[in-house]
């Protein structure tokens, strides 16, 4: 069996392509929801990217909204979008795991403000998507609760990317229309970028953490994962509060948020990687990279070497003993605990903390400021940096290495809190996923989405996993 036309339709349409046609009565809620379920049904016992899926309640959700449609109207354009939460964002009267098989019974007593924002918008939930023990790993690896498939090599498991794995996986298969993330070190830029999607990492200001299980109180922010950069604008307003009609009227009009995605880019002065960084990345996202340089030059952006007054490898060293300091506040009673079922990668990981003072954290925080400072004057002059998302593509599951992170450029711009957008580039010549990262200052992710934007439109038509090797 293969993919039916209307699921391949309905697989991997648009958001914005859903609400045109939930508005015009050419397809209904259910209709979508129905064909999302049975697509889980067929393809995720294999990819194993969903944690638990909430089938009778998404097909309610589904049959009141196609009644809404039908008669009281359309909320806004998130009415009826089917979507799945990263299992660490609290779901009232539902279980809520973080990853870890111990808490496997852990039920929520009440849903954060992002989850409620989604549904009073008319998101219609699916289920909850699969996550890195406690959220701290970017492989996204998970031995005691499973690890997602990485959708674009069947044959050879590769990695999917954490923490957000199932999230990343879950979005590229056409198993959900969007989904939430969490990133406190690359957890949704990583995922984005192995798998062939759109992540955008928010400064701290931007969205709320409350109701999600925290890793890092300093650093973790919440976010969108998408298939194209109109979408994750759109996830964004949904996810910051904005009523319905306001983000309807928004993106009708081309106003506000939504004027960034037609807005020139000529003029931007851009900074790109120097001979150093370069190094670290491999051949084929160079190739990808500088292709995503050529294309946004031929738009009349401005290009520049940046050199960081830190090696991005100090950056991202001091943004994991933050992470790891915190987290082990946190979580310090799971991984302490010899006789608990843990993810042994991350009991290692987490466990470093234990030694680490308060005294220590509070330098380390002093530290920061300092770093934050210095890097923003070295940018002074520059509107937004480029750089790969990843140093290499999506790495065999066997040959990866536990003890190093794949956040190499993800993880400094967490320690500087500043945003960034993960965006699908040119693929492999073996077809896999490779990943710009656009990096702006703090509370300017409307400038990542405009400049995301005008790189997608230079893009043809992305191509999709296939997927006949699981369907027959």
């Amino acid at each position: 069996m293969s993919d039916t036309m209307d699921d391949l339709s309905y697989a991997f349409m648009s958001i914005t392509a859903l609400s045109t046609a939930f508005s015009k009565g050419s397809l209904k809620p259910s209709d979508v929801v129905r064909s999302q379920l049975n697509r889980i049904a067929r393809l995720d016992p294999t990819l194993g990217s969903f944690q638990v899926v909430y089938a009778d309640e998404a097909l309610r959700a589904a049959q009141a909204a196609d009644s809404a449609f039908a008669t009281t109207g359309r909320i806004g354009p998130f009415h009826g979008i089917p979507f799945a939460l990263k299992d660490i964002f609290e779901f009232e009267n539902h279980i809520t795991t973080c990853g870890s098989i111990e808490q496997k019974n852990r039920r929520s007593t009440e849903s954060g403000i992002i989850v409620r924002r989604l549904l009073a918008a008319g998101g219609i939930l699916l289920g909850k998507t699969k996550t890195v023990e406690s959220a701290l790993g970017g492989w996204g690896t998970n031995q005691r609760m499973g690890t997602p498939l990485n959708p674009w090599d069947l044959n050879n498991p590769r990695v999917p990317g954490g923490s957000s794995s199932g999230s990343g996986v879950a979005v590229t298969a056409g198993l959900s229309v969007c989904a939430t993330g969490t990133d406190t070190g690359g957890s949704i830029r990583l995922p984005a970028a192995f798998c062939g999607l759109t992540g955008l990492k928010v400064s701290k200001s931007c969205l709320p953490v409350d109701g999600i299980m925290p890793l890092s109180d300093t650093l973790d922010t919440p976010g969108p994962m998408t298939r194209s950069v109109t979408d994750t604008a759109l996830m964004l307003a949904v996810m910051q509060g904005h009523k319905a009609r306001i983000i309807d009227h928004d993106f009708q009009e081309k106003s506000n948020l939504f004027a960034c995605l037609q807005a020139d880019v000529s003029g931007l002065k851009l900074g790109v990687l120097d001979a150093y960084e370069r190094n670290h990345c491999s051949p084929d996202v160079l190739v990808a990279y500088d292709d995503a340089v050529r294309r946004l030059m031929a738009l009349g952006v401005e290009i520049e070497v940046f050199t960081a007054p830190q090696r991005y490898s100090d950056l991202a060293n001091a943004n994991g003993a933050l992470t790891i300091y915190e987290g082990y506040a946190h979580h310090k009673n799971l991984y302490e605990d010899p006789s608990h079922r843990v993810d042994e990668d991350v009991r290692k990981r987490m466990m470093t903390g234990r030694t680490m003072t308060h005294a220590s954290h509070q330098q380390r925080l002093l530290n920061r400021e300092k770093d934050m400072q210095q890097f923003n004057k070295v940018l002074t002059g520059f509107d937004a940096l480029l750089t790969p998302t990843i140093i290499s593509t999506a790495p065999l599951l066997s040959e990866i290495d536990q003890d190093v992170s794949p956040g190499h450029f993800t993880r400094p711009f967490n320690y500087l809190d500043m945003c960034a957008l993960a965006m699908p580039t040119q693929p492999t010549p073996t077809g896999l996923p490779t990943s710009l990262q656009i990096v702006a200052r703090a509370s300017q992710e409307a400038l990542t989405l405009r400049i995301g934007a005008a790189l997608e439109a230079t893009f043809g038509t992305p191509t999709r996993p296939n997927f006949n090797s699981i369907l027959g």
